[in-house]
């Protein structure tokens, strides 16, 4: 590796506001990094998971202190956002913002890393996993329209409420 010249000045840009590094991962890191967040995501993903009730209903057991706070972090970055449930106005109802659809990808990749590295503990996701191996494209053109769907269906029935 080449020696620096004391000349030479790493370039580093500065830390987005509120964040402790210029780095991408690092900053990702600061909204998914623990072993929740994501789980969310893949439930409102994979499953068509929206409501409060449902998210406990996961096989991981998240504890209500926890998705309470994870559903905020998540609202207070863009990834969801929420509406009142048209049939009773004391529920929410979480959806996936286009930044929110964007981590399909990453899942779908994540899904893939633990397929090949992790194969024992794969076996809840196998109907994804299979469907994406067969039609990548297809499956996330499919999920993408029922996203859009339930947005279409319950973002109309939460505006003529307002």
């Amino acid at each position: 590796m080449a020696k620096r010249s004391n000349n030479e000045k790493e370039q580093v840009c500065p830390p987005a506001s509120g964040s402790r590094s210029p780095c991408a991962i690092s900053n990702m890191l600061d909204i998914f990094g623990d072993k929740w967040t994501l789980l969310v995501v893949r439930d409102l993903i994979f499953y068509g998971k929206h409501e409060y009730k449902e998210f406990l209903e996961s096989p991981e057991g998240i504890a209500t202190n926890i998705l309470s706070d994870r559903l905020k972090r998540l609202l207070a970055t863009g990834v969801i956002a929420e509406i009142r449930h048209p049939q009773n106005r004391s529920r929410k109802l979480y959806y996936l913002t286009a930044r929110g659809k964007a981590l399909l990808p990453v899942l779908k990749e994540m899904l893939v890393w633990g397929e090949q590295h992790l194969p024992e503990v794969t076996d809840v996701m196998r109907p994804i996993f299979d469907r994406l191996r067969t039609d990548e494209k297809g499956f996330a053109r499919e999920i993408l329209t029922n996203l859009s769907a339930w947005e279409r269906q319950y973002l109309s029935q939460s505006q003529s409420q307002s």
